[in-house]
């Protein structure tokens, strides 16, 4: 299974562009649902990367409805979920594509937060805190800081009730992913870390009180900073 795979350029968002690979695989039917994905050291000796990018790949297939973990065992392609969606890989973006991307983000994720502040649960909001813990605490974040937010992002949507939003912001998590790398190649680490943080825990203390007009408020913030790390200038409504 592990031929026919290229290896990866250091330049990329690693966990990402291995996922696309077998994202791809699978949709064409060269991987079938059952079949099992080679051993993380397989993999990380295939394309040539640490096994920590590798558990980042098979954790976005996983959120992404197209694998299931086993503890002890490894990781199985599933049935796809009906009507889920994903966007085709692009490759490198340019800044006509971060566009398009927050185009779609603004709204969806500004909407989603306000939903997560009405309707997320106690267990909803310890995910949301362990997901920033593990932002703050990461070492390497093209891997571990990316997963992490991410993972803040996408318990946000499921704190929605609502799974559209979920299948969404899945299927723009890749692209998510490739802009938080631009990002912090373009400025300080630490500054950026610091911002980064800071924004989350803005969004986190807004769901936490319920106060959904919050929420969203912070969310913008967010997203309109996140733009303007990447060199976007863009229209926040509302």
């Amino acid at each position: 299974m592990v031929q026919g795979f290229r290896q990866i350029a250091r330049n990329e968002h690693l966990p990402a562009r291995i996922a696309a690979q077998f994202a791809e695989r699978i949709h064409r039917g060269d991987i079938k649902p059952g079949d099992k994905l080679p051993t993380e050291n397989a993999l990380s000796q295939t394309f040539g990367v640490s096994r920590t990018v590798i558990r980042e790949a098979i954790a976005q297939l996983r959120n992404e409805g197209l694998v299931e973990t086993r503890q002890g065992v490894g990781a199985f392609v599933i049935e796809r979920q009906a009507r889920h969606i994903r966007l085709g890989d692009g490759g490198q973006m340019d800044k006509h594509a971060f566009t398009d991307l927050y185009q779609l983000r603004v709204p969806l994720e500004i909407e989603a937060a306000g939903l997560a502040a009405l309707h997320r649960s106690d267990e909803e909001m310890q995910r949301l805190d362990a997901a920033l813990a593990k932002m703050n605490s990461s070492i390497d974040w093209n891997t571990e800081g990316v997963a992490a937010d991410l993972e803040f992002h996408r318990i946000i949507a499921l704190a929605t009730g609502n799974h559209y939003f979920d299948q969404f912001i899945s299927a723009v998590a890749d692209r998510v992913g490739h802009a938080i790398v631009t990002a912090r190649e373009q400025i300080m680490f630490d500054e950026i870390m610091a911002i980064t943080i800071d924004e989350h825990s803005a969004i986190r203390d807004a769901i936490l009180a319920r106060d959904p007009l919050a929420a969203r408020d912070a969310m913008r913030r967010h997203l309109k900073g996140s733009a303007n790390r990447v060199g976007l200038e863009l229209e926040f409504f509302g």
